[in-house]
């Protein structure tokens, strides 16, 4: 299975969940259910919304997630497409899932991490990784309120208190944030609460 199909995500039929699981099998799940609620898909990653072409068979519906994840991916990997007669870029160490991507930086830069022992790839993700360490999680607790709120947007919108809701999730009041929520349905605040929680990322030695 490919890294798009078993994207994690999460599925609502109205303010109800009906799926939580890999990609591929919540847009399988939703083909069989039977509501008359409006249906939406939800990266649990990022909170934002899945469009999801669920037409024809099952044998259909996972080619058309397959030929998506493929093109997804062909972009991570290649952001700016070679021209017509430009020569192709040799191939780099497919090490530790290393994608290669532009990077502009002033002459001084490039003379600083020439210097660096290792190069300037691995100068980079030394000083990448020391800023993550620094930054007291802070990145993370901002990529979570803003998945939250995304979230939030797109289904609880038209909720009692919603707009204290938000508020109370930018100012970092989670106490706040959880009592506002208690008037609306279960799996609404639920799952917000769950896209809140600040998850420490991977390391991965160089």
């Amino acid at each position: 299975m490919t890294n798009y199909l078993s994207r994690p995500c999460t599925a609502f039929a109205g303010t109800q969940q009906i799926a939580s699981a890999a990609l591929v099998d919540v847009a399988l799940a939703i083909k069989h259910t039977k509501t008359h609620s409006p249906i939406l898909t939800f990266d649990d990653a990022t909170g934002a919304v899945i469009d999801l072409d669920l037409r024809g068979t099952t044998a259909e519906i996972v080619t058309r997630l397959t030929q998506r994840g493929e093109k997804e991916a062909l972009a991570a990997r290649n952001p700016h497409p070679r021209m017509e007669g430009e020569a192709p870029k040799p191939r780099g160490r497919p090490k530790l899932g290393v994608v290669a991507r532009e990077v502009t930086l002033l002459p001084r830069h490039w003379e600083w991490l020439a210097s660096q022992t290792g190069g300037a790839s691995q100068a980079l993700r030394r000083l990448i990784d020391d800023a993550r360490r620094s930054d007291g999680g802070q990145t993370q607790i901002k990529v979570a309120r803003e998945r939250t709120y995304r979230f939030l947007s797109a289904l609880a919108g038209d909720l009692p208190g919603f707009e204290e809701v938000t508020r109370a999730l930018f100012a970092g009041d989670t106490d706040t944030f959880s009592h506002r929520m208690e008037a609306w349905p279960t799996d609404v605040r639920s799952y917000a609460l769950a896209l809140l929680q600040v998850t420490s990322p991977s390391e991965t030695p160089e």
